[in-house]
């Protein structure tokens, strides 16, 4: 099990870094990413701090991974972001995609795309082109496990089934009772369409990949 998108006290979130890393290790979470929400503002700051825990908990089981979420940034600037928090330290770069219950601006998920993230967060009514361009460049996609958020899961899985885009199931936790077991996270994607077969390939596409 394993979750690439979750906050912590340095943007959103309720946990400093260590409680979360504790929690989802009594879940047998084989690794974690924290992917606090950043701008131009404050990625060196989420990144620095997280760059410290992720070297002193090294070699430790789960793995503590460095990530950061773009976050309402206006879409012509999220590509040079990307490169930006990458240099910084990035491992993981997500962007807040185009979620059905936030006012994101258009052109988000599709800047996403084209800058090279690795996942595009809750992409919501995401258009088939945009699903076909992040199979072409390997951006996953998520599925999420967050209120809200989740409403467009059943659209997102579709397509990216009918079009072969990778698949990411994750929490987007705030707060101790947002964080998944694995029963939850094959629950949500059972619930947007997928089969048992197809939730197995996606947890081994996306372990290989990020872990």
């Amino acid at each position: 099990m394993f979750d690439f998108h979750c906050h912590s006290v340095f943007s959103d979130g309720e946990l400093i870094p260590a409680e979360i890393w504790r929690r989802v290790k009594v879940l047998g979470y084989e690794g974690i990413a924290i992917t606090d929400h950043a701008d131009h503002s404050n990625y060196e700051f989420i990144l620095n701090h997280l760059k410290k825990i992720a070297t002193a908990f090294n070699h430790l089981i789960p793995r503590l991974i460095v990530g950061i979420e773009i976050t309402h940034v206006p879409p012509p600037l999220i590509p040079d972001l990307i490169k930006k928090a990458r240099a910084a330290g990035a491992q993981i770069v997500v962007v807040h995609g185009e979620t059905l219950v936030e006012p994101v601006e258009k052109g988000t998920n599709l800047s996403a795309i084209l800058g090279g993230a690795d996942i595009l967060a809750h992409p919501g009514l995401i258009s088939e082109e945009e699903v076909k361009l992040a199979a072409e460049k390997g951006v996953f996609l998520e599925l999420s496990g967050r209120k809200g958020h989740c409403l467009a899961n059943g659209h997102v899985a579709r397509l990216a089934l009918k079009y072969r885009a990778p698949l990411v199931i994750n929490s987007d936790a705030h707060s101790p009772s947002d964080i998944l077991d694995r029963e939850l996270a094959f629950k949500i994607a059972l619930g947007a369409g997928l089969s048992d077969e197809d939730v197995k390939q996606l947890w081994e596409l996306a372990k290989a990949r990020f872990l």
